[in-house]
């Protein structure tokens, strides 16, 4: 059996309007979310109230706070919704109960894991080994409609710089593209 089957029979479907969290920072949720249509933003809040963008995720992502799932820890961020957002919510317990008796669904599990984990170093490098420059250049040319959907304060949190500062990246931008 394939995911998105599993999905169908097991999962539980959720709708989170606008402004909805999914899970907080400190929760417990040991669970996995298929994001079928809409929009969410994952960050950090740190210690003095500063909130950093992780991700942003879309229709077929997948997402959970791995520091969670196996009911070890909490979750390390928080998930909210930027648009009206249905998912598909699955106990990490019976992902794993799956992967232990079906060679196909383990393999399967195994492929995405490699793909997030893939998407996180990319992540990073951009972040650690990129300018802001480059990564909105990035940025825009890879999520274009992202840019129309999100905020500027979301989207300079996810840059790593301050609103003003992408303003002025926005300024540049623009002026070498004419």
């Amino acid at each position: 059996m394939n995911f998105h089957e599993f999905m169908k029979l097991n999962g539980v479907p959720l709708v989170k309007q606008k402004g909805q969290h999914v899970f907080l920072q400190g929760d417990t949720d040991p669970s996995l979310y298929f994001i079928r249509a809409g929009l969410i933003k994952a960050y950090y809040t740190s210690e003095d109230g500063k909130e950093s963008v992780k991700s942003f995720l879309l229709a077929n992502d997948m997402i959970g706070s791995l520091t969670s799932l196996n009911q070890e820890g909490v979750c390390s961020f928080s998930l909210i919704c930027l648009q009206t957002t249905h998912l598909e919510k699955i106990s990490f317990a019976k992902i794993r109960a799956q992967s232990e008796i079906d060679i196909q669904f383990a393999n399967g599990m195994i492929e995405f894991l490699l793909g997030f984990a893939r998407k996180k170093e990319q992540r990073e490098y951009e972040f650690l080994c990129l300018s802001a420059e480059t990564r909105y250049r990035l940025l825009a040319n890879n999520y274009p409609h992202l840019m129309e959907q999100v905020t500027q304060n979301d989207l300079a949190g996810y840059l790593g710089v301050t609103p003003v500062g992408l303003s002025r990246i926005k300024k540049r931008t623009m002026s070498n593209n004419l």
